[in-house]
């Protein structure tokens, strides 16, 4: 007889949690409509909760209370490159640096955007400003690891993913990236190395990495 996937109790506690947080916060924000730290905060906790339309709205609300709010700014911005709206990513975190030009998380989201879009050479520009600012985001370093892949450039990306797998040895996409930019210097044996590293972690195979390396 199949049985229902159950929770954890702490993931139970967790999600019950975010719930009551969820209305608390809409509560108060009945009663105070024009406060941008609530609209916020609610805009967190929808995006928590995988509720990416609800978090959208509360952000734009936010910057509406506060246009100087340059932290929803860039949240808003993340929720649209999730959201697969490129263009209005690039543009929430335009708005966000011309309020604050040192933000590394827009720099980051920037470059994320920029390498969906086929803009590698701003999207070494953006990931280089982000990990200057700080130099532990592990996604940042693979975004510029796959840019440079995209521009030719092996041995730098080879560099920056070795940076990413320092900072998360268990990330998959830095393998994949190690095992292109390895077969792109005809290093076979590393690039067959990082390639089931990269399978192991649980990416996705890819049949013409695979034919290149057989």
């Amino acid at each position: 007889m199949a049985t229902e996937e159950q929770q954890n109790p702490q993931e139970q506690q967790e999600q019950q949690d975010l719930k009551d947080y969820i209305r608390y916060l809409k509560e108060r924000a009945f009663f105070e409509p024009q406060s941008a730290t609530l609209h916020y905060n609610l805009g967190i906790a929808y995006a928590r909760k995988g509720l990416h339309e609800e978090a959208i709205s509360e952000f734009k609300q936010a910057i509406e209370c506060d246009p100087g709010f340059k932290e929803a700014h860039v949240n808003l911005g993340g929720l649209y490159f999730r959201c697969g709206q490129l263009e209005a990513c690039i543009e929430a975190n335009h708005k966000a640096l011309a309020l604050d030009p040192d933000l590394p998380m827009a720099h980051s989201n920037l470059g994320f955007a920029y390498v969906q879009q086929g803009r590698f050479e701003q999207a070494i520009e953006a990931c280089k400003r982000a990990l200057e600012l700080t130099p532990d985001l592990f996604q940042a370093h693979n975004n510029l690891a796959a840019a440079y892949l995209q521009t030719n450039q092996p041995e730098q990306a080879i560099e920056a993913s070795r940076k990413a797998l320092e900072l998360k040895p268990d990330f998959a996409p830095a393998h994949f990236n190690l095992a292109v930019a390895h077969l792109l210097l005809n290093d076979l044996e590393q690039a067959r190395t990082h390639y089931r590293h990269a399978l192991d972690l649980g990416y996705p195979a890819d049949d013409q990495l695979e034919k290149a390396l057989n």
